[in-house]
């Protein structure tokens, strides 16, 4: 199996970094500029409006609705651009904004996308102030006069449970699914530009001016409002996944911020306004329109490609919206234009496969080795690809296709599976996620598991790659409803808890969850990132009793290694490398001793991580990408220790003499019971402490119970020494244990459990309070005095 990173080639090498280090320590990155992905644009056939075309939806990822002044309603197919007419507004009704309705258990688009299945509700506003709900028919359900002037923005909740209306009168109302008014949010002097709804629909963005707002729909909450451009704001769009808000302006930007307010990017100035903003159903792309040009961008904001209409001249681009699958995308044009488009030269990398996708239905691999090249074609558009493990998996409308690098010419392939919308890759299985389940696979395309956990099918739509991760023999999904609780699932075979996961409970809701995708199935470790941005790390085989350490603070996002427990992780300006988090997070010095911190400013703002395969780790930023090195000794030493090498390990550190290693080495022999090879490298990493606990140790029995034991309370893990003398029936010892460790409650508990040694905890607690200079408190102590 290979796993996902890979080395570009003709890389420049960049500067050391500033920290010294021994010279084979020296960090070592190389640049290379990406290979862009854009937009393949096909317009209509023939020029059927003579005005500007005011509104388009997607009803499904085949079927694209519009309209204009004419009062006309048209279907239009996204394969053959052909269209047809549905309906005839009424004549006194000129529309300024469309959105279809999402059925129930749709993915939820950006802005302006519509669900995966057929949706049946249309809403379409005008600019007299009215708007009206037509069915699939087309039948009018419900005309309503909401404003007293044009109707800028009419969007239906992502739940489905009501609608907003925007309009140049200042106001924002809100309204039934059936058309009844719920209340009226907002109510300013100044004409509002463009309106949309929070992901969770709790609040609505707004631009008004050159203002940009946010109004909490929560009663007595705060108003967030910030200036965002030098003119008018004319669009603004909210991811659902990233939770980023785009607004475009006059002064001929585009800009990214966070719910705060705070800006994330801001675009160099175009010729002409952006008139037109869509996040992509996923929140990985953004759609930026203008005049005669439409950009494809990052989320954060750096562009992958232009397309720019200079020969054929477009005029600015209106409405435009993602299908909910995220690989087509629309818009209308001030000249009666509908642009059709799908992403193309979408790249991955795999150590020595490169694949890259030519059309809507082809992909290209590569073997960079072996210099070969096959084309895979496929009967339907291309909707989710992923490259990694030695395999390439894809997924077309209707089917997932499995291909082995050493048999490329015959995929396997699992019918029935439509509508994917994540795929991850792990070393023995991958996980797709659609809109109603979750599914884990074998490269074989055996069905393994089909993971649920209480209401679970509500909240499959909400999932994205940062609250679900694959590892080596876990799945850990991070719950939507309360987002402080993780679910873990054991995909060994016959593990209970593939149908009964374990919970892991936070004290503050979570942005992200990792598993490690290395080691044994005993050293199996999750680290998740709460909303306060502090990183905390547990042992998934210690359920149902996790114990949280937390290992690091401010940390953005993070990554492991494919070949080894290491962790990597990004802060504002820097980025972090915990060489052995699981081993060393008990003990605070040890953690410290292995984790070392580098500048990345040299590489700009805005930077995400890629891939960590081996001793390298890729970054991107601005569409460049980095290839920084970690510590390749340390990668050797994770390998040895996976290997059980322990003399190996022990000579390599011995020749490099450097702290980290013993500080690794350390941490991994304490873990094991390895007494003898721990010592010495606490010594060597003057941990004089340790090696005084280590000597003492050594004085008891070998591999008896209490060395166990003791050995566990060094490497802080005060749960699994107690468990050990239990279990081997030593009662007395567990007492004078939990009295060593102040733990007064349970060793009282034991000591009435097993009737013995109750004399000696309470002269024990005696002595205790009287040192303390206190009184009995503990009601448990008090009924026996």
């Amino acid at each position: 199996m290979r796993a996902c990173a890979f080395n570009r080639a003709r890389a420049c090498p960049g500067q050391p970094h500033r920290q010294t280090l021994p010279c084979l320590f020296k960090l070592q990155s190389s640049i290379n500029k990406c290979a862009k992905m854009k937009f393949k644009i096909y317009t209509t056939k023939e020029t059927k409006f003579k005005e500007a075309i005011s509104a388009l939806g997607w009803c499904n990822n085949e079927e694209i609705y519009s309209c204009s002044d004419d009062h006309q309603l048209y279907k239009w197919t996204s394969t053959n651009r052909e269209f047809m007419q549905v309906a005839k507004l009424p004549e006194d009704f000129s529309p300024t904004d469309l959105h279809w309705l999402l059925p129930k258990g749709a993915v939820v688009s950006g802005s302006g996308g519509a669900g995966s299945k057929s949706s049946d509700t249309l809403l379409i506003t005008s600019s007299d102030g009215r708007f009206i709900i037509l069915s699939k028919s087309a039948r009018v359900e419900r005309n309503v006069a909401a404003h007293n002037a044009s109707i800028v923005s009419g969007r239906w909740s992502p739940d489905g449970a009501g609608l907003l209306t925007a309009g140049e009168d200042g106001v924002i109302k809100i309204w039934s699914r059936s058309g009844m008014l719920r209340s009226t949010v907002v109510q300013h002097e100044g004409q509002i530009r463009s309106a949309r709804w929070a992901p969770n629909a709790s609040a609505i963005a707004y631009c008004q001016g050159s203002f940009v707002a946010i109004k909490p729909l929560a009663a007595n909450s705060k108003l967030t409002k910030w200036r965002a451009h030098d003119g008018l704001v004319l669009c603004i769009t909210w991811s659902s996944n990233t939770d980023l808000i785009a607004s475009g302006g006059e002064d001929c930007r585009y800009k990214i911020w966070d719910t705060q307010g705070a800006n994330i990017y801001t675009s160099v100035s175009d010729d002409y306004a952006i008139t037109s903003l869509d996040f992509s159903p996923d929140g990985e792309l953004l759609a930026a329109g203008g005049f005669n040009m439409l950009k494809l961008c990052h989320y954060s904001g750096w562009g992958h490609s232009i397309n720019r209409f200079n020969q054929a001249v477009v005029g600015s681009l209106f409405n435009i919206a993602w299908s909910s699958d995220g690989t087509q995308v629309s818009a209308c044009t001030s000249t009666g234009i509908i642009l059709f488009g799908h992403i193309i030269e979408r790249e991955l990398r795999n150590r020595n496969l490169k694949a890259v996708t030519t059309g809507r239905k082809t992909i290209t691999l590569h073997d960079i080795v072996a210099r070969t090249m096959d084309t895979l074609d496929f009967s339907e558009r291309i909707i989710k690809w992923e490259l990694g493990y030695g395999h390439l998996v894809v997924a077309v409308p209707h089917q997932v296709h499995i291909f082995n690098e050493n048999y490329i010419n015959t995929p396997i392939i699992i019918d029935g599976r439509a509508e994917i919308k994540i795929i991850i890759l792990g070393k023995k299985n991958f996980v797709l996620v659609d809109n109603t389940s979750i599914w884990i696979y074998t490269y074989t395309g055996r069905l393994h598991l089909n993971p649920r956990f209480p209401a679970s099918q509500s909240q499959i739509p909400h999932l994205n790659n940062r609250c679900i991760s694959l590892g080596l023999d876990t799945l850990a999904i991070r719950d939507y409803s309360d987002q402080s609780v993780i679910h873990v699932f054991d995909l060994l075979p016959g593990a209970t808890r593939q149908e009964e996961p374990y919970t892991i409970q936070n004290k503050s809701s979570l942005v992200e969850v990792a598993v490690c995708r290395f080691g044994n199935p005993d050293d199996q470790y999750l680290v998740f990132i709460d909303e306060n941005r502090d990183l905390f790390i547990t042992c998934v085989r210690s359920g149902p009793e996790y114990i949280i350490q937390k290992i690091g603070t401010q940390v953005c996002t993070v990554m492991w290694s494919s070949d080894t427990n290491i962790l990597v992780g990004l802060h504002d300006s820097c980025y972090s490398v915990w060489y052995c988090p699981g081993e060393a997070c008990t003990d605070p010095t040890l953690i410290a001793l292995t984790t070392f911190s580098f500048d990345t400013s040299e590489f700009g703002k805005n930077i995400s991580l890629e891939n960590f395969e081996g001793a390298n780790v890729t970054l991107r930023s601005s569409g460049a990408i980095f290839t920084v090195s970690v510590k390749s000794y340390c990668v050797i030493l994770h390998k040895l220790f996976a290997d059980n090498a322990w003399e190996r390990a022990l000579k390599l550190c011995r020749l490099v003499q450097n702290q980290i290693l013993w500080a690794i080495l350390a941490a991994m022999a304490s873990k094991r019971n390895q007494l003898e090879i721990s010592e010495e490298a606490y010594s060597a990493a003057l941990q004089i402490d340790k090696v005084n606990y280590l000597s003492f140790m050594k004085d008891l029995a070998q591999a008896s119970p209490e060395q166990m034991a003791e050995n566990s309370i060094m490497n802080g893990r005060i749960k699994e020494a107690e468990i050990i003398l239990l279990h081997n029936n030593k009662i007395h010892e567990v007492i004078m244990f939990c009295l060593r460790m102040h733990r007064w409650a349970r060793a009282l508990e034991i000591a009435q459990k097993h009737e013995t040694d109750l004399e000696i905890v309470m002269r024990e607690r005696k002595k205790y309070l009287h040192a303390l200079g206190r009184e009995e408190y503990d009601p448990s102590y008090l009924s026996l005095q």
